[in-house]
Order: structure tokens, then C-alpha cells, then sequence
């Protein structure tokens, strides 16, 4: 996370704690500002705000004026395909605006657990998150156990998708390709490459052992290198035999799965993330550089008219990430 950044960090998640009244257990911060990866001053901070009940928590967010949702429908909500995402800016946004995901501790266990009904959480989670609070040293603790399970079975649902031999880093930038193509995103084609830069010391850190004990399990086997003993040269490994047709077949059903419970999730996204379409304006602005002018009636009714607007943002999406 940039130096710059570390201040808003603090502030925003000191004043969601603060009038929560303890219903938040740990939240975790992910995303372009943990990693530097091309954030400018329009981005939001991707917080992870880990709850043991919902209700408790909207209510509170609720009396101190700052969810402008009733509590009930976002409680309900939370249900259906986990979890909402809602928008957090104290004083009007003046230190920055936090995009919240709330999810409770039961339902973090599941997506990231090896029965996920999709990628979700699992493909944010895996990759490079700090921890910002911890209401307990035992919730910090549950968390990082919780997440080290997580990558340490990202071996079980990328084996249909290695088809060449690769290092620690090689799996962390396969895995945000699989995932990237599991939803419909505005970003340039390039995004995913920029992200594993952006992180490319946590996988290796993380994931040698992952392939380490897919040698122990007989998935895969080490390439001979001659130079893997050399100062910055990774261990290389293999699959020890092709993934099998029904292992491919029940992957692929996953992340089509998986990307339709993505896409659903636009629309509950719309309810609960307050001012939604002018941050998706400025995100869409900030990806693919063209400034963006919405029509009376889309900006009205979004629902009926912004839908060829937002087909034409994902068919023309530019092939190289843009600097900064």
C-alpha cells in the first residue's frame, strides 16, 4: 500500500468501527490501493468487513446517518448471493470513499472454503490483502488461518487450467487470468497482468509451497533445471499426468456458474452501493481514458437505458492498461 494512503486507510476504517458499536470482527483492505496498482484520487478503498451478524451492523451504520438503506432490505439481501457491497463515506467523501464488502464470518468460511459456489471472494482473497482491525488477537488469528486454507487449495481448481510448466509466480499470474475471465469487467485486457506485477512477491512467497505439496500429493512433478539453485531462478514444475476430461468439465460448469452469479450481482450492487452510477462512470472513465456523458435518460432510468452503453464499454475495452 502506498505511503499516501496510509492515512485514509486508518481514518476510514477508525470511523466505520467506531460507529459500529462492535458488530465489525476484522476488516482487511484489497485492491488497486493495497497493491499501487494504478489507483488515482477517484478510487475508492476495497475494504473486506468481516461481521458476525448483519442486522447489527446495518443497523448501526443506519442511526449514525451514513447507509441511506433501510437496515431490514440490506439484511435480507446479505442473503442472496453473498455478499453485498455498499459504500461508506463519512463528511460527504472528504477522506476518500471506502467500497465496502460486508460479508458475515459464516459466509467468508464458505467462499473461501473448497465448496465456494463461486470465485468471488476466493479470487480476491488468495491474492495480496492487509489486515486493517481486529477487534480480538483471536479474529486476526481466525482471518489469516482462514486465508492461508485458501491459497493452499488453489492447486485443486487451477489443474485444468496449466497446461505448461511454471513457478510460484507463473500460478499466481494463471490464477487472475482464470479468474479475470470469470466475470464481465470494464477493465483493458492487460488488467490482469497488471495486478500480478503488482504482487508477483506474494505469490512467490505463498505459492512454492502451494506447488511443493502438489509434488507431496503426486499432481505434479519438478522440471529438471539446472539453475533452479541459483540466486532469483524458481523451482519449475508440471502437471504428472493431463487433468481429466470430467475435472476439466466440472471447472469450466464452476466459473460459468460463477460468472452468472457475478453478473447477477450488478444488480444487487445497484440497491445497496449508494450513488452507484457515478462511480461506475468514473471507474469505467479511468480505465479506458474517454470521458463519459450520460443522457438524461440514462441517468434517470439506468435500468432500461444504460444497457447498450454498458455493452459497448465491455466489447471495446482497450488492450493495454493506461498509466497514470
Amino acid at each position: 500500500m502506498r505511503g499516501a494512503s496510509a492515512p485514509a486507510v486508518s481514518e476510514l476504517a477508525d470511523a466505520l468501527v467506531g460507529i459500529s458499536a462492535g458488530s465489525i470482527k476484522s476488516i482487511l483492505l484489497y485492491g488497486s490501493h493495497m497493491l499501487d496498482a494504478n489507483p488515482d484520487r477517484h478510487s475508492a478503498f476495497d475494504f473486506v468487513v468481516i461481521v458476525d451478524e448483519y442486522r447489527p451492523f446495518y443497523a448501526t451504520l443506519n442511526a449514525a446517518g451514513e447507509l441511506h438503506r433501510p437496515t431490514l432490505l440490506l439484511s435480507m439481501m446479505a442473503r442472496f448471493l453473498p455478499p453485498n457491497v455498499i459504500a461508506f463515506a463519512p463528511e460527504h467523501g472528504r477522506d476518500g470513499i471506502a467500497k465496502c464488502i460486508i460479508v458475515s464470518r459464516a459466509h467468508l468460511e464458505r467462499g473461501l472454503g473448497p465448496n465456494s459456489p463461486d470465485h468471488f471472494l476466493l479470487g480476491r482473497l488468495v491474492q495480496k490483502v492487509g489486515p486493517v482491525y481486529s477487534a480480538t488477537p483471536n479474529d486476526a488469528e481466525w482471518v489469516e488461518q482462514l486465508l492461508a486454507s485458501a491459497r493452499d487449495r488453489v492447486l485443486s481448481w487451477l489443474e485444468p487450467y496449466l497446461d505448461a510448466p511454471l513457478d510460484a509466480e507463473g500460478l499466481g499470474r494463471r490464477m487472475l487470468e482464470v479468474c479475470y475471465r470469470g466475470e464481465l469487467r470494464p477493465e483493458s485486457e492487460q488488467r490482469a497482468a497488471r495486478i500480478f506485477e503488482s504482487q508477483a512477491d506474494h505469490f512467490r512467497e505463498h505459492f512454492a509451497t502451494v506447488l511443493a505439496r502438489g509434488v507431496e500429493q503426486g499432481v505434479l512433478v519438478e522440471c529438471t533445471n539446472a539453475e533452479v539453485d541459483s540466486p532469483g531462478v524458481l523451482a519449475t514444475y508440471e502437471l504428472a499426468r493431463p487433468a481429466s476430461m470430467a475435472l476439466r468439465r466440472k471447472w469450466r460448469r464452476y466459473f460459468r456458474k460463477s460468472k452468472v452469479r457475478a453478473t447477477a450481482r450488478w444488480f444487487k450492487h445497484m440497491v445497496t452501493f449508494a450513488n452507484w452510477l457515478p462511480y461506475v462512470v468514473l471507474k469505467v472513465e479511468r480505465h479506458s481514458g474517454e470521458r463519459i456523458e450520460l443522457s438524461r435518460l440514462e441517468r434517470r432510468l439506468p435500468l432500461i437505458f444504460l444497457w447498450p452503453r454498458v455493452i459497448k464499454v465491455l466489447l471495446t475495452r482497450p488492450p493495454k492498461e493506461l498509466s497514470r
